[in-house]
This record gives C-alpha cells, structure tokens and sequence, in this order.
C-alpha cells in the first residue's frame, strides 16, 4: 500500500494501511485515511531503501509523517498549520497528485501551489504593458495557468497538431505514439494502486491485469523508441492518419465543451484583477487546495478572496477546502477547522487559531494542576506501601503484605491520564486497546515550543545630522514598448519623500502601483537611465542601508541550484570575511529560526520559502544598518517570525522603510493613537510614523492609517461583487 512520485531532485514516499474496503467512496469530498506515512528522499536515498524491503516507506530521507490519521469531512474549511519547513506543502502534493492510496481516482482535485517567486515581479511594470521586460510570464499568467488548470484533452490537442504540422515525415505518428504511451502510463498507475489496495481472490485478479498491462506498457514504450528506417510505409500511412483525425475530432469536441466553464470562470479571476487577457478556464472540484494563496495578491485581492472563499458554503456540494496561508486574520475568516502538523503527526481542531491557542494554555494548565496533585498523591502511596511492606515482613503479616501489593498495582494501573482525548473520563477497555505495560499513559504537559527571537543590532552613529534619503519632485516612466507610438503615462509622478532617523513609514497600494519601482529608486537598485527619471534623489554620506528585494528567495534559490552544498552559514562566512566568527554567525541565524544543522547542513536548495527569508535577514543584519528598506518582506514568513520582525521593528532605533501587508505596517509604523509608546517617541522627538498610498503614480499621506486603505478596498470588493 505504498505510492511513490519521483521528481528531479527528490522522491515522495507514501504507505498507509487502507484496504479493499475503502477503494470505492461515495462521497469524493470526503477522506479517513488510516497509518499515513510520508517521507521526503533523494533519489539515491529511495535506490538504497529499496534493498530494506517492498513498499518501506521511509528507509531513508525526511520524514513528515509517521502513522498519522488523515480525516477531512466533505464541504469543511481546514486551515492546515505549522512553522516554515514542516512539510505541508509535501503533504499538498501528496493529495493533490493522489499518491496517498485510499484516494479515488475520480476524486477532483485542484491545487494552487505557492506561487513561482521568478514570475512575480508585476509591481514594477507599467499596467498597460504587464510581461513588458520580464522575458517570460508575469506572476498573473503563472497564477492563472495553476489554479485554473488546462485540461489535459487541450494539451493533447496541442501535442498531436504539433506533430501533425512538423516538418518531420515521422511528426505524426511520433506524437500519437507518445500520446497513447502517456495514457497508458497513468492507466497503469491506477491498475498499481489497485493491485496493492485489493486482497484475496479481487487481488490476485488486479496483480494479474497488472502484470499483463505492464507488458502492453512495455510494448509502447519500445515502440516510442522504434528506429524510422524499421517502421513500414503502410504503418506510417496509417498512424499518420489516425493523428490527423483524432486532432481533429477533439478540436471540435472542445470549443463546445469548455465554453460554459470559462464564463464562470471570467466572474472569479475579474474579481481577483485578472484583464481579459490572462483569462483561462476553471474546473469545478471536490477537493480544493490552496498553499499561500494571498503571497503576491494585494489587498483588493485578498479581500475579494477571502468573501469568495466563504461563499462556497453557499453551494449545494462545497468542494472540500485545505488552506495554507500565514495570513491569520484571512485564515481565521475562512476556516472552520484547523488540520496541525505536529511531531510527525496530524492532529485537528474545531475552531479558529487564537480559539486553539488559548485552549492549548487551557489544557497546559489543567495538566499541571493535575500532574502535581497526582504526584503528591503517588508520593503519600508510595510512602504508604513502603510502611506496610517493612511491617508485614517484619511480624510476618501477610494481610499486610497483600495490601502492599494490592496499593502498589493500583498505584501502576490506575495513575496517568485521567481524561481521553475528547475530554470524557478515561476507561481502559475503550481508551487504550491492546497489551501496555501500564494501564495508562503519564501525564504529560506539553513544553513550551522555543520561539523566534530577533535581535537588531544598534545603528552606528551619523556624526552629523540630516536626511538618511530623500526624494525631491521624482517622476519615473517605463520606455515606450517597441514600435509604440506614444510614451507610457509615469510610473510616478512628482514624487517628495523623506527619510531621517528613526522614521518609521509604510507604503501601500494595489499590485502594479509601482511601489517596489519607487522603493528601488529610492536605494539605487540599480539607477535607471536619467532619460527616464527626472528629480533627485540624495543619500545621507555616512548611511548604511540594508535592502531587502521582494526578489531575495528568488537569487538565493538560483545560488542554490548554482552550487548545490551551498548552505546558509557557508554563504554567510563567505560575506563577513572574518568581521564575525562561526559562533557569533550561528547565533544570528538561530535567532531568525535557523538553528544548529539546518544552517550548517542543509543546502540552499533544500530550504522551504520561509527559511530562506531568514537566511536574507542574517545576511542584512550583520552589517549593522542605520536604514532597513523592506519589500515584502513577510511573504513567506510564518506568523511567529512576522510577530518577532514586529516587535524587533518597534523598538529598533535605525530607520525603516516598509512596503509590506498591514500585518507587520500595523505595529511598527501604525500604532495605535495615544499608545503609551508613542506620546513618550514624540515628546522625544524620536520618531516620525507616516502610512502612504500609492496610486496613480502619485504618494499621498493616510491620516488614519491602514484603516484608511483597508476600508477603501472593502468598498471597492462590494462594488465588485455586486453587494
């Protein structure tokens, strides 16, 4: 019962105990899967578990669960929830792509994965010409193309008109070779799984197809690799023809077909901003998955996403919904359950997080109290059977004696966990099945996870006083797209901004604004020809500015791949060269979340989206700058880490300069008005906070802060939906 998917870098091994019972499910919205394990390994890794014995899965590698109970129940919105690098997006992969056996083939299953950071430079385009410059697609086109997913009868459409229109003689018959070898590989994935799900006589039944279908499998593939000058005329004739038929047949099938999905479809991506020309076909679903749906969606976007995420409930089949989002207020506005990965474990929740953390606290405390009443009572037992034992033996009193042992089972048998799991009074022939060596389990308190701690070092000191940066009447425009008649209206116009010490300010606006073009300009990254830009732009002599690019995972992703043992403290070394040593290095990456091997062992390559944001923190920090420009900085970072970059941000005393979601804008730069914090910042003259809205090319101060812009976007979401 085990399922593998092999990919170019790494293998996803799947076994649990499902059984011919659970093949055929009425209900595709719904799973109970039993002994789930899933575990992460190379390819040489999954060569040398092979050798350990069939369908072992878990010989080698990562492991992200271990005999874990996977339960959704149809139309519930789970929101599934751990640190950075835990594994949930592995798990994703495994429901969507139905590795895990127990999942039915007809279940529909549609995913948006986090999105590709290389295509997600959108807010630095001009909005009449989105791909202009990027040499491939836009973050729009990518997020179309994944969540509303081509249908695999228009790519092979695509396929056999590919090889019917080659200039090869043997294009055609190519194309329709391969594509019968591709159906029938999937074919035989099924009849695999079957095979291993069925038992007795329908088992041996389903091995024997199996082993005839990998022989006609085998057939194919020899034939896809069948020599031209060994293929006869008349077999070309033939095959050739049947290519040109049947591409014609499904362009016909087509059109007709897929007409009624795209007009649904047109309604959803319109919503999320999408033009006419991004727009592609849905699929209805019965299992929707979603991995950071709101990273690059701007706050019109996600807003619009998260009132559309709680209509489904309105549908009379709602498709199932996994969510994976760092978004708490959006993830708490959406789900009704929570699905944690926790110790190589599933475990769930009804309720939203703060409702479970609190009910964590809850359960911490009542644990305690019972352990520690339990403890005294164990002891005063214990003190008890020692008394009787010594005085049975002593005057040779059995009664004695036999009461010793009788308290002494008792005290084995019947102390440990008083409750079961749902809350109710623990009974052993229902609470704990099978042979244990106590009656029941100790109380254990749950420990207290360590959290992120983030650490700004001190700013050095100026000298002289004056402006960190300074903008004065900057207008920036894109040139002209190739051919075009007339210039494209300016990115920015007549822009004025000031940055001095201790400043705190946010900028915000909906994605193609051009708020990292200005944050580039700001800090020269790099400086565009002056034929685009006019006004000034001046930097304090002694500044030291540390630049983080929405762009960072990105270029650490490509160092990665460039140099595959790259890892976060060997990267870092190379930049110090010798200004800190190994200890004092840990300890700045420990402090952003990367502790112990997984800074010193673990590749670049191989770290999750998260991790590698922290691994750009370190690299900006140990510099020691007096400005921090910051450009969605938070994307994906987990709730923790944002907490801590907060409040790190809060009491620093350099500049900083935010282009980021109002999670992290609220706290450092828009506190709340009369906090105790900020009258004491302004009697000092410490601190300037200012949020700005950036549209229309032009920078406009918000009185009333993220407030301000939050409710504007409302009102543009309603007027969209048509509330």
């Amino acid at each position: 019962m085990t399922s593998i998917a092999a990919e170019s870098v790494s293998t996803i091994l799947v076994s649990c105990k499902q059984t011919r019972f659970h093949i055929e499910s009425p209900n595709y919205r719904e799973l109970d899967i039993e002994g789930l394990n899933i575990t992460v390994t190379s390819a040489a890794g999954e060569k040398a578990g092979k050798g350990k014995g069939k369908g072992k899965a878990g010989a080698e590698g990562t492991e992200i669960l271990s005999n874990a109970k996977l339960r959704l129940k149809a139309g519930s919105r789970y929101a599934l929830v751990e640190g950075n690098g835990s594994g949930k997006s592995t798990l994703l992969r495994a429901i969507a792509d139905k590795l895990i056996p127990g999942i039915p083939e007809q279940t529909r299953v549609s995913i948006l994965q986090q999105t590709n950071i290389s295509d997600a430079n959108t807010d630095d385009l001009p909005a009449t010409t989105p791909s202009a410059g990027t040499g491939g697609p836009t973050v729009l086109e990518d997020v179309v193309d994944k969540a509303t997913a081509k249908s695999d009868l228009e790519q092979e459409i695509n396929s056999l008109s590919s090889g019917v229109n080659s200039t090869d003689a043997y294009g055609a018959l190519r194309a329709l070779r391969k594509l019968r070898h591709e159906r029938m590989q999937k074919r035989l994935f099924i009849l695999d799984k079957d095979a291993r799900l069925r038992s007795g006589a329908r088992g041996l039944q389903a091995r024997k197809a199996l082993v005839e279908y990998e022989k006609a499998v085998a057939q194919s593939a020899a034939l896809n690799e069948q020599p031209a000058d060994d293929i006869l005329p008349e077999t070309l004739q033939a095959e050739t023809q049947e290519a040109v038929d049947l591409a014609d047949l499904q362009l016909q099938v087509e059109p007709s077909r897929m007409a009624d999905i795209e007009s649904r479809a047109k309604k959803i991506l319109t919503g999320l901003g999408f033009t006419e020309a991004y727009m592609t076909k849905a699929r209805q679903t019965d299992i929707l998955i979603l991995d950071e749906p709101t990273n690059f969606l701007d706050l019109l976007g996600i807003i619009w996403l998260q009132r559309y995420l709680q209509s489904l409930e309105d549908l009379p089949t709602p498709p199932t919904l996994i969510l994976v989002s760092h978004d708490r207020d959006f993830t708490s506005s959406v789900c009704t359950d929570l699905l944690i990965v926790k110790d190589k474990d599933l475990t769930y929740f009804h309720g939203d997080l703060p409702t479970y953390e609190s009910s964590q606290v809850e359960k911490k405390v009542y644990l305690t109290k019972m352990k520690e009443a339990q403890d005294k009572q164990k002891a005063h037992m214990q003190e008890s059977i020692r008394q009787n034992l010594a005085q049975g033996r002593k005057n040779d009193d059995q009664n004695k004696i036999r009461q010793a042992k009788s308290r002494q089972k008792r005290l084995d048998d019947r102390m440990g966990m008083q409750v079961n799991e749902k809350g109710g009074r623990f009974k052993l022939n229902r609470d704990l099945a099978g042979y244990h060596f106590s009656a029941r389990a100790d109380i254990a308190i749950p420990q207290d996870e360590r959290g992120v701690s983030i650490t700004l070092p001190d700013p050095p000191d100026l000298r002289f006083p004056g402006a960190l940066l300074s903008l004065e009447k900057l207008t920036f425009r894109y040139p002209p797209a190739k051919g075009a008649a007339t210039k494209p209206a300016p990115t920015l116009q007549d822009i004025t901004l000031t940055v001095s010490e201790g400043d705190r300010i946010g900028i915000l606006g909906l994605n193609g604004a051009g708020k990292s073009t200005l944050i580039r300009l700001l800090v020269g990254d790099p400086a565009p020809p002056r034929s685009q830009q006019t006004g000034t732009v001046t930097a304090h002599p002694r500044l030291k500015l540390s630049y983080y690019s929405q762009h960072a995972v990105e270029q650490l992703q490509a160092r990665g791949q460039n140099d595959p043992s790259l890892t976060a403290l060997a990267l870092l070394t190379s930049e110090v060269e010798g200004a800190l040593d190994e200890g004092e290095l840990r300890g700045l990456l420990g402090s952003l979340g990367l502790q112990g091997r997984t800074a010193s062992d673990v590749p670049l390559r191989k770290l999750s989206g998260g991790q590698l944001v922290r691994c750009e923190l370190a690299r900006l920090l140990w510099r020691r700058p007096g400005l921090l420009v910051l450009d969605e900085v938070t994307t994906h970072l987990d709730y923790e880490t944002v907490s801590a970059l907060r409040e790190a941000l809060r009491g620093w005393g350099g500049a900083v300069v935010l282009v980021v979601r109002e999670g992290v804008v609220e706290g450092v730069v828009d506190e709340e008005e009369g906090s105790e914090a900020e009258e004491e910042e302004e009697e000092e003259g410490l601190r300037r906070r200012v949020v700005y809205k950036l549209a229309a090319g032009k920078l406009t101060v918000l009185e009333r802060g993220v407030d301000q812009f939050e409710e504007g976007m409302q009102r543009r979401v309603k007027k969209l939906m048509g509330d």
